[in-house]
């Protein structure tokens, strides 16, 4: 449960993602800048924080044992995440990008037999049931949304967001693997902002060839997405995932609260951008994401109780 919890709040932090990106984009700022920022501004502050606790060293050693993997899963992890769930912004408002990259919740759990071939683990099948019924609340959510969206629109705004729904997970999962608790979270996720710079270099090197520099206030909120999504909810995320890595079952239900980036993306384009409230299918929808978060939390603590009955007997 204390997952679970940690896995929503999350989730609040990661929704300014959604609601800053599409508010830059309306107002002419390039994704490219939108999404490299991001991650040039946490790199010294992962810097500070990691440094004030003096874990720098072990990073840069873990590093240097083997480049390659880090290289790798930190470009997926964050680079193939955020570039293109940054440039579905430019075809879709915040609550659409948020929902349609609710089919992380899938991926990850499709992804569990791929990861784990030694433990012939297979995939959770309860998690993936309950996650239909979070994947059935956004798309209601974005129902009466949607109509209003060109076709080409829509298309350029799904695709992307599906590389993006699986580079998550994966690279998370293949990074913790990699890590094998050697570091912590901060520790880790210092480590792939480091080994993922190549890509955001690069890509702020189009941002400035298509756009130029980026305006004062595409700055200002870049710094804000950086501190609350990509440093705080980030860190939440990762010591949520960190805390039941060798559970699927509990897994899948840390990657499901990020359907609540839906809701929170949703009323927070109402109160920040004017968007229109939601009508009754909406708020349906609501609901039943929100039916699933507590299914998905119900499932954890039954599992838990079934593996350690002594819970249940101290209660």
């Amino acid at each position: 449960m204390k997952a679970i919890i940690i896995g929503i709040l999350s989730a609040l932090f990661f929704s300014v993602t959604f609601i800053l990106n599409r508010s830059m984009e309306l107002d002419g700022g390039s994704w490219a800048w939108s999404a490299s920022l991001r991650f040039m501004f946490m790199l010294p502050l992962l810097l500070l924080i990691v440094g004030f606790q003096r874990n720098v060293k072990p990073v840069l050693h873990h590093i240097r044992k083997k480049p390659l993997p880090w290289f790798l899963w930190s470009t997926v992890g964050f680079g193939l995440f955020y570039a293109p769930l940054t440039f579905a912004t430019i075809y879709g408002p915040g609550w659409l990008v948020a929902a349609t990259f609710q089919l992380t919740i899938l991926a990850g759990s499709f992804l569990v037999p791929l990861l784990d071939k030694e433990k012939k683990q297979k995939i959770p099948i309860q998690a993936v049931l309950i996650s239909f019924i979070i994947l059935s609340g956004v798309f209601l959510t974005q129902l009466e949304h949607a109509s209003a969206v060109p076709l080409a629109s829509v298309l350029l705004c799904v695709f992307p967001l599906i590389l993006s729904a699986v580079a998550y997970p994966l690279g998370n999962r293949k990074m913790m693997q990699h890590v094998d608790g050697q570091l912590n979270t901060f520790q880790r996720i210092l480590g792939m902002t480091i080994m993922s710079m190549p890509f955001w270099f690069l890509l702020s090197i189009y941002g400035f060839a298509s756009h130029g520099l980026p305006e004062s206030t595409q700055v200002t909120q870049t710094f804000i997405v950086a501190v609350f999504s990509g440093v705080i909810a980030t860190v939440l995320f990762f010591y949520a995932t960190e805390l039941v890595r060798n559970e699927n079952e509990k897994l899948a239900g840390v990657e499901a609260t990020q359907s609540g980036e839906v809701v929170f993306a949703l009323f927070g384009e109402i109160l920040l951008l004017n968007a229109a409230f939601p009508g009754i299918v909406s708020i349906a929808g609501i609901l039943l994401v929100i039916l699933g978060m507590v299914l998905h939390s119900l499932a954890t603590v039954y599992e838990n109780r079934k593996k350690h009955p002594s819970l249940k007997k101290a209660q």
